[in-house]
């Protein structure tokens, strides 16, 4: 046993020797700085830092991987401050740094891409899902986890779905709640629904001003409410709600994928948090089932047990996510110097230029920046987090997430998404390799237990508190009254009453109104006037028997007639005999002798054409004659 342990451990030795052989002789360098800006003390920051160092760890540790060569990280930490992550990144840059994994959140990315393309650094971001990053403007941010326009598609699509049209967007005003409600938008445009009221809070917002917002939203009409924030925001808006008594019946609030990684991470949650968000939707990015990420899970335990000091870190989609970029750069690293490329870096003369003591002309355009970026944007590997690969907008492809009901002391899936074939309770990968299907009939979920625990979908609207009620004009007047009868200046009833309100009954939202009356109820007042104030805005509508005539269809539309038309044709009545010879009644002495006519005529052609060559119209004169009329 000892032989062989020395010996396999000679064989090892061996192998990395001619690894490193092989790397000098190609020209490839011992070791490559990489740098990664996350903000520690988050839900996600707190799992990418340990999965990082332990990605790190296993390529550093397969002389394959990059032929010998090691990667050297360097982290630090940006506490969600843009002005700190653009002093790291330049730190981080001074250091001849090839590539920068991060930055963590959007408002940070922003800032470090205009660096990122000063110097030509790609960045690699596992968790900053701000749809605008994906733009031609930075041109060195490579996102490796999906964006938030897929996960805002797959929200309209659950809004459609249960057939509601109007949503409140709650959402952190910053780069990552702007441009995520913007898409949000955008996508539920494209279903024919929209977003009724937007609700900004401020990065640090109190308590009191999450109070006096969400009693905003309560006077509203929807009930649909999408809450895209921060972790460290969002519980105190459900729970500021949960007081408000805005999580029982009849209200759906779906929560982004923030509140998912959090109950991944941070699982079990207190009870005390867990009552403030029963009921609620959220979605998680989807991770397909693999050997890799199983093997991943096994360790994760291992890591955060000897590398946490409080223990146990639970292990989110955004984790999976951090560890395979680690893994797609090495593999992008190796596929560079395979290319020809080398570490060289050159001075950025628009920075030679700057004077003072910031240090600036220190910082390097890295020369291989281009080619580095390319064979990121090509890598072609599967990870932990599944398939590794960018289509030609820079997403990644086979974007799917995971939709979760949250209930007593957990969660149960009720199905997915994927922009493959939207809402389905069948796992993503099974439907890649049949025809795409976005049907209506296709679409599924499993039942849903809503707020106030019921399992009866919500209404999704109520009639709103400080909505501006319509001005439906009603004519006050003194006949026929079984149509509109006014009964003092509140009460008004009658058959076309009554029709406006089965029809208001039957939309799918809430249209509040007031009848008014117009007249004085001793004279019947002009219905033409009463079209004319609608289209002088005194009125929004009018209801009542008023008649389709040509110069009030110039002023206003008009509905189809719902009573039958008073238009008749007025002729005299003459009582007529009826017999058995009432059939003989239209035939005229007249027309009796035109038919006797026609009738002979018929046959002297009928004569003329037959009596040369047909035997039978020979003969005497009678015969003839007879011959013709037969």
């Amino acid at each position: 046993m000892k032989l062989s342990g020395v010996m396999l451990l000679m064989i090892f030795y061996c192998e990395l020797f001619v690894y490193r052989i092989t790397a000098q002789a190609s020209g490839r360098p011992s070791v490559v700085n990489i740098g990664a800006l996350l903000s520690f003390n988050t839900n996600v920051g707190k799992v990418a830092k340990l999965a990082i160092k332990a990605a790190v760890d296993d390529v550093n540790s397969d002389p394959t991987t990059l032929g010998g060569t090691k990667l050297k990280l360097q982290m630090q930490d940006c506490n969600h401050s843009g002005f700190l992550a653009l002093a790291e990144a330049l730190h981080l840059m001074e250091g001849q740094t090839v590539a920068i994994i991060g930055p963590q959140d959007a408002v940070t990315a922003h800032v470090v891409s205009h660096v990122a393309n000063e110097l030509q650094v790609p960045l690699l971001s596992f968790s900053a899902t701000d749809p605008t990053l994906s733009s031609l403007q930075f041109p060195y941010f490579v996102r490796t986890t999906q964006s938030d326009q897929y996960q805002m598609a797959a929200i309209a699509e659950i809004v459609d779905h249960y057939g509601w049209r109007e949503v409140i967007a709650i959402y952190v005003d910053d780069d990552h709640g702007r441009n995520g409600i913007a898409a949000l938008g955008d996508t539920l445009a494209a279903k024919r629904c929209r977003i009724s009221f937007k609700a900004p809070l401020s990065v640090e917002a109190t308590e009191d001003e999450i109070t006096d917002l969400l009693v905003k939203v309560a006077l509203t009409e929807s009930r649909i409410i999408v809450v895209h924030t921060h972790y460290n925001r969002g519980p105190v808006v459900f729970h500021v709600a949960q007081y408000l008594g805005m999580l029982g019946t009849g209200y759906v609030w779906i929560a982004t994928s923030w509140l998912s990684t959090a109950l991944d991470t941070n699982s079990p949650f207190p009870s005390d948090v867990m009552d403030d968000i029963q009921g609620v939707l959220t979605l998680r990015t989807y991770t397909p089932d693999s050997v890799l990420k199983r093997k991943f899970i096994s360790r994760w335990r291992n890591l955060t047990d000897a590398k946490t000091p409080n223990g146990y870190i639970g292990l989110n989609a955004y984790g999976f996510y951090a560890y395979d970029t680690v893994w797609l750069l090495a593999r992008a690293i190796n596929s560079f110097f395979k290319q020809g490329g080398n570490l060289s870096f050159s001075k950025d003369s628009r920075l030679s230029d700057i004077q003072g003591h910031l240090r600036l002309d220190s910082l390097r355009i890295f020369n291989g920046g281009n080619l580095l970026r390319d064979s990121i944007l090509q890598a072609n590997m599967t990870g932990t987090a599944g398939p590794a690969r960018f289509n030609s907008h820079g997403d990644l492809i086979n974007p799917a997430y995971e939709i979760i009901n949250v209930i007593g002391t957990g969660y149960r899936r009720i199905g997915y998404w994927s922009n493959y074939s939207g809402l389905s309770v069948v796992r993503p990968e099974t439907l890649y390799s049949k025809p795409p299907n976005r049907s209506s009939s296709n679409q599924r979920l499993y039942s849903v237990i809503w707020p106030g625990q019921t399992t009866q979908k919500p209404r999704g609207w109520v009639f709103p508190n400080n909505g501006r009620h319509l001005r439906i004009g009603v004519p006050n007047r003194v006949s026929f009254r079984e149509f509109v009868s006014v009964k003092g200046s509140e009460m008004t009833s009658g058959f076309c009453i009554d029709v406006f309100t089965a029809a208001i009954n039957l939309l799918p939202y809430a249209v509040p109104y007031k009848l008014i009356p117009f007249g004085d109820g001793h004279n019947n007042p002009s219905c033409t006037e009463l079209v004319r104030l609608i289209t002088a805005g005194v009125y929004d509508a009018a209801v009542g028997d008023i008649a389709i005539i040509t110069n009030r269809t110039k002023m206003a539309d008009f509905t189809q007639p719902y009573i039958e038309s008073g238009l008749v044709v007025v002729a005299p009545v003459r009582k007529l005999n009826s017999n058995a010879w009432a059939f003989l009644s239209p035939f005229t002495p007249m027309m009796w002798g035109v038919t006797a006519v026609f009738f002979l005529a018929v046959g002297a052609v009928v004569w003329i054409l037959e009596h040369r060559l047909n035997d039978e119209f020979r003969g005497p004169p009678k015969r003839q004659v007879v011959t013709i009329l037969w």
